[in-house]
């Protein structure tokens, strides 16, 4: 075979086989979703009783083993939306309060619970925090469970710069009265 007749078997090949996609998604091979696998997915979310509020409706066990696949794989989307969604709500919380817990220990903020409300509401923090939760998820995937256990239990620390000081022997470091002592006002005077 010469270099002229293998030039036209390739040239050839190339005319009947398929042209590329283009775009975003060119070379990726799509797959058939496992739909047994997704069934079953549906079956556990029903057995927690959590359907109506992670897919929103209400199935029984027999339901589910009649959908349609198209059906099947509709309820699964939107369940993958409530647990992105409950994902990136939980990891927002956790970056909010260690965030507010980071600036109340160099500055002295007037109401810690106000100030991570207004965090919370708004709309640049939550786009920024929900971009960077979602790609840790995508990134971290099992990861991110542990890592928001990490978060949470740092919630629960006590953080301070200085051993917390009493401004009186009756009070706690908080300012709050102490169990069991009673207090006599200055003012007032003993007879």
């Amino acid at each position: 075979m010469s270099a002229e007749d293998a030039l036209q078997d390739v040239m050839r090949l190339l005319e009947t086989e398929p042209a590329p996609a283009s775009g975003p998604a060119a070379g990726i091979v799509a797959t058939a979703p496992n739909i047994p696998a997704l069934r079953e997915q549906l079956a556990v979310l029903v057995s927690t009783g959590k359907a109506k509020e992670a897919i929103g409706v209400q199935l029984t066990h027999e339901q589910v083993k009649r959908l349609s696949d198209k059906d099947v794989e509709k309820y699964i989307k939107h369940y993958e939306t409530y647990v992105g969604s409950k994902t990136t709500e939980s990891l927002i919380d956790s970056f909010i309060f260690l965030a507010t817990k980071g600036v109340g220990m160099t500055v002295k903020i007037k109401d810690i619970e106000a100030y991570q409300k207004e965090l919370r509401n708004d709309y640049i923090w939550n786009k920024e925090l929900s971009n960077l939760a979602g790609n840790l998820a995508l990134k971290c995937g099992r990861f991110l469970a542990a890592a928001n256990a990490v978060f949470i239990t740092t919630k629960h620390l006590y953080f301070s710069q200085q051993s917390p000081v009493q401004s009186h022997p009756s009070r706690d470091e908080h300012g709050y009265p102490l169990e069991g002592v009673d207090e006599v006002a200055s003012s007032s005077t003993v007879e």
